[in-house]
């Protein structure tokens, strides 16, 4: 990249900085990126992560949401109690977290759907299947594997809220994608993820945020859901409000052509 920057005109890509996580790998990242005569980040959380830590010049960072397709809004279970978690079973992605919240609301009623592959860290899936079944709670809490098309359209549509308890995000397109279907969301507050989230116009963020690292604000989250059904009809009212302001990817697509265009000789 770094020698391509000098004979080229580079746009690029930049969803998850790897030195979020990596300190050592700040240095290379930080000389590919001022190799770039643009950067197109997929949230502005990211863009702004870029400019303070890189000490990009704004002007170079360009903001391009992922699109998203609406679908049919969910029709959900009758009281509320059908859970769904869309993600990699890694440890960023937090279903332990997610697993350690639900043991608490043990007592109440509800089932929960983890869809996402789970070979990316065998060891970590397995930790949480064999942790679901110590706990009592097999056959309440499922891993689903991963699912794409009708079969991912399908839990979308059988689930009544999304839970996100990611430990990192980006920009968190599985928010984008429940809104989508009209589904509220109970997230961890880190990264993009407010940004997908958004607000709907004159009633609110549709969904719950809580504080990241802090396992008993999941628990209370997860609770209030549960237990109050005008939580849950002023939040869905909300989801599908936030739902009609969603772009697809033809304005995606443009806001990178424009970028392009814009460093094209």
């Amino acid at each position: 990249m770094v020698p391509a920057g000098e004979r080229l005109r580079v746009v690029l890509l930049v969803h998850l900085p790897v030195g979020v996580d990596d300190v050592l790998a700040r240095l290379a990242e930080r000389q590919v990126v001022a190799a770039a005569s643009a950067v197109v980040a997929t949230s502005g959380w990211c863009r702004d992560w870029l400019v303070e830590e890189y000490a990009v010049a704004p002007s170079v960072v360009h903001v391009a949401h992922p699109g998203v397709d609406r679908g049919p809004v969910s029709t959900g279970s009758p009281a509320g109690t059908s859970l769904l978690s869309v993600g990699t079973i890694s440890p960023v992605k937090g279903q332990d977290q997610l697993l350690a919240a639900l043991c608490d609301v043990r007592d109440l009623t509800w089932h929960c759907t983890c869809v996402g592959t789970d070979s990316v860290d065998l060891d970590f899936a397995d930790l949480v299947l064999k942790t679901s079944a110590e706990m009592g709670l097999a056959g309440r809490f499922v891993l689903a594997g991963a699912q794409t098309g009708d079969a991912l359209e399908a839990a979308y549509a059988a689930a009544d809220l999304l839970v996100l308890p990611s430990r990192a995000e980006t920009y968190g397109m599985v928010v984008a994608e429940a809104l989508a279907h009209g589904l509220p969301v109970v997230a961890t507050d880190v990264g993009g993820v407010r940004e997908a989230l958004g607000e709907a116009p004159r009633r609110g963020v549709p969904g719950v945020l809580v504080r990241p690292g802090d396992p008993g604000a999941l628990t209370a989250a997860l609770r209030w859901w549960l237990t109050d059904a005008g939580l849950r009809e002023e939040l869905r009212a909300r989801a599908v409000e936030r739902r009609g302001q969603l772009t697809g990817w033809p304005v995606t697509a443009a806001r990178v052509a424009a970028v392009v265009e814009g460093v094209a000789p």
